[in-house]
């Protein structure tokens, strides 16, 4: 198994540790609850140096972008950043990821740890224009700090003026002294934070810095099983579970990252256009049990007479909620908001509501 720099700071630290994405990963230290509800009403500190990172440069960086990105990359200034997904030429999806635009000639893409390989043999397919990569997923390490104290956490350890940036926005400069680290206003718990991004050999010194500046706060350690409550509590998509190679962005809910304005050409634009306008047959969308019990992933939805009309892709206990919870591709004609529908729990079915996301 492939190790992150922190790797010996977690097993210090007591965490329970498992193999995720090819990477020896923190899954929880003190109990996922407790991790997530940290992460919700204080700070935590996450380890996603498992993460991928490529490089994109030089004169036809943009082009590329352009043509592998469902969400539009030319308008994107120098300090943004943005969410979108590889389409796969099939109608479905090679990944979800980032962009961050540096410059017009320097992009930086954000890619899920379980898909590095996969992702940077598809680009490198689709650079018919000669574009610059550089894959520097080896070498970066991530930290992701959230939660409402974060930053004031951060702030103790950088000159950057952290609360006047904007969500999906992006600074590099000098953090717990450390130079040239990426500071990204993103993340994927909704509770706010940064995505801290440094060479491998300063994970350490930024790691303690990070939980110094934040113990007023109550800081923690975080491991993914928070991470996937937290990100399932804000509907947010998880690759492999909610979307997937046969899955399109919309019948996934992310029309919003699918652009189709200035005529630009991108891969399964004319697919992807003809279901934007015609409509799809299913839709992912987030459902609450309306009594005891955990949806899981794989488990079959049902109409009122039992039939199949479904399944789910992820599920879990919302820590804030105290109630089952998940997400799952549903028929169309059962979709709406408030709909009652029903998950197969073993011999048992239990009712659930169809709701708006996010679930809090």
């Amino acid at each position: 198994m492939k190790l992150t720099a922190l790797n010996k700071t977690h097993k210090a630290a007591g965490a329970k540790m498992v193999e995720f994405a090819g990477y020896d990963m923190p899954v929880e230290y003190s109990g996922i609850k407790d991790e997530h509800l940290t992460v919700r009403n204080a700070v935590g500190v996450f380890d996603v140096s498992h993460m991928g990172e490529f490089w994109v440069k030089g004169p036809h960086a943009l082009d590329l972008v352009k043509k592998v990105s469902s969400n539009d990359p030319t308008i994107l200034r120098p300090g943004q950043a943005q969410y979108t997904c590889f389409p796969n030429g099939k109608g479905g999806i090679v990944d979800d990821f980032l962009v961050y635009c540096f410059d017009a000639e320097k992009y930086l893409m954000v890619v899920n740890a379980s898909n590095i390989q996969k992702d940077w043999d598809w680009i490198n397919r689709q650079n018919t224009m000669n574009a610059h990569l550089e894959n520097a997923s080896d070498s970066v390490s991530q930290l992701a700090v959230q939660g409402p104290f974060a930053t004031k956490t951060l702030q103790k350890l950088t000159d950057v003026s952290l609360s006047e940036m904007k969500f999906y926005s992006f600074t590099t400069g000098k953090l717990a002294g450390i130079d040239d680290v990426i500071i990204s206003a993103t993340g994927y718990t909704g509770a706010g934070g940064f995505e801290l991004y440094c060479k491998n050999e300063e994970a350490e010194k930024l790691w303690n810095a990070v939980f110094e500046a934040g113990e007023e706060f109550g800081i923690k350690p975080i491991g993914l099983g928070a991470r996937d409550t937290l990100r399932l509590e804000m509907g947010y998509c998880l690759y492999g579970n909610d979307i997937d190679d046969t899955t399109s962005p919309i019948e996934a809910g992310l029309g919003w990252i699918t652009k189709f304005n200035n005529g630009r050409e991108f891969i399964d634009r004319d697919f992807l256009m003809m279901q934007k306008n015609e409509g799809v047959n299913r839709r992912l969308r987030g459902f609450v049990l309306l009594e005891k019990g955990i949806p899981r992933h794989g488990y079959e939805l049902a109409d009122a007479n039992g039939s199949i009309i479904g399944n789910v892709t992820s599920g879990t206990m919302s820590p804030v909620l105290q109630k089952g919870i998940g997400l799952g591709f549903i028929a169309r004609e059962y979709a709406a908001t408030g709909t009652r529908i029903f998950v197969k729990v073993r011999n048992k079915s239990i009712p659930a509501e169809i709701v708006k996301l996010p679930f809090i």
